[in-house]
């Protein structure tokens, strides 16, 4: 069985090879009680982000996890779109928000994790 992490790691993968640009994992799990790993990426479109969510969505599906919220940040959805797996929370960010609200530097005692190591 998959632990969480292993998941997380997973999922940065995919949003990769989905053309996800600048992929991080933060283990924030000693930083909050709500969740464990953000996902960050940044994408390009409407487009970018709708095929982005749908392949986080097929493998939540195939890996027994269950997508509590989608939330846009935006009326149009473009900037900042947030899937809440539970202990995984995915954001798909364009790059004006991304580097507006600056995740990273704002969860930056977060515990980034290389997901380029994990087999395929």
């Amino acid at each position: 069985m998959k632990t969480t992490e292993q998941k997380a790691l997973e999922i940065a993968r995919l949003l990769e090879d989905g053309k996800g640009r600048d992929v991080k994992v933060l283990d924030v799990s000693e930083l909050n009680s709500w969740t464990d790993y953000f996902i960050i990426t940044t994408v390009t479109s409407s487009a970018h982000w709708q095929g982005l969510y749908k392949q986080v969505k097929d493998y939540v599906k195939e890996n027994d996890m269950q997508i509590h919220q989608t939330n846009r940040k935006s009326p149009d959805g473009d900037d900042w779109n947030l899937i809440d797996i539970g202990p995984v929370v995915v954001h798909l960010m364009s790059e004006a928000a991304r580097g507006f609200y600056d995740l990273e530097k704002l969860w930056h005692a977060g515990k980034e994790l290389d997901f380029h190591s994990i087999s395929e």
